[in-house]
């Protein structure tokens, strides 16, 4: 029986978090039509149909579903293997703060692909609003921090001097989210759902709305994302997201609607590693690189 081959797998681990065989060429630095042949391999040498392609993208079949968890341990194997070899293992101890806004439902997945890329790495994670990582940016608080910032619109990127020499991870466009029944019933008054008014981004959006003397009331303060997820499901008001974070249930408020409730345009936000501190050990340096290379 013949092996899997480690980059067709790769191309499939790839093709499968991406969504689509468009979207997963950039970031295997290969053509669509190199991707589309290397899945044709694979699949060939599975013996069986690893995905379903449409309209909406690419979509596990069973069997593909069924490959995936290998294909990511395989992966993993192999790159621990070479690190080991080139004592480029991360062994030790990292506390690592994030952002609650940073992809909330694919950051349980990522943590754990890391651990398993780097099993003798020991993980303390916290989830902190972006102003309090860059306030602590200098401090004991944590060793990496991963933060967001707004960019592309006035008052709206406030990162500091430290965070800028960070490394950006990815940038996602900013959207007006409500449920689905309430994007079509506009009030006078905007019922706002946010985080704490310690959270940047509340502070940005009730600044942005002051400037542009759109009438607003706080209809919910939600402690977390995940909170701010429920109370928009319900129905409770409007709230302004990052494209990750937009959870179930809610959804993005099209031009029409944007139109109708008079809400002003918004500035994109970007997802960076803060910068290393003065003194900073070598091996905090390569878990940055690490954490770049995982979550960018």
């Amino acid at each position: 029986m013949r092996a899997f081959e480690t980059d067709q797998l790769r191309t499939f681990v790839t093709v499968a978090d991406s969504g689509s065989l468009s979207a997963a060429a950039p970031r295997l630095f290969l053509s669509q039509s190199s991707v589309s042949e290397q899945l044709r391999k694979l699949e060939e040498r599975a013996g069986v149909p690893l995905l379903t392609r449409g309209k909406k993208g690419a979509a596990l079949t069973p069997a593909g579903a069924r490959l995936l968890d290998y294909a990511r341990r395989i992966l993993s194997l192999n790159a621990l293997a070479m690190a080991e070899l080139r004592g480029q293992s991360l062994d030790g101890e990292l506390r690592l703060a994030v952002t609650d806004y940073f992809r909330p439902g694919e950051i349980a997945g990522m943590l754990r692909r890391l651990r398993d890329r780097y099993p003798y790495l020991k993980l303390h994670v916290t989830v902190m609003k972006s102003a309090a990582i860059e306030a602590a940016a200098d401090m004991d608080a944590f060793d990496i921090g991963l933060s967001m910032r707004l960019i592309g619109m006035r008052g709206g990127d406030k990162a500091s001097t430290t965070a800028r020499r960070g490394v950006v991870l990815r940038r996602e466009a900013l959207a007006w989210v409500a449920a689905p029944e309430l994007a079509d019933a506009p009030q006078d008054v905007l019922p706002l759902v946010l985080l704490p008014d310690t959270c940047s981004m509340h502070q940005f959006v009730v600044q942005l709305l002051m400037r542009r003397k759109r009438e607003f009331e706080i209809a919910h303060s939600a402690s977390g994302v995940a909170g701010l997820h429920l109370a928009l499901a319900a129905g409770l008001g409007v709230s302004c997201l990052n494209a990750s974070a937009i959870g179930p249930g809610v959804t993005p408020l099209d031009a029409a609607a944007v139109a109708r409730w008079k809400l002003p345009a918004l500035p994109s936000a970007e997802f960076y590693l803060l910068g290393a501190r003065a003194g900073e050990s070598d091996f905090i340096g390569q878990a940055r690189q690490a954490l770049a290379e995982q979550f960018g």
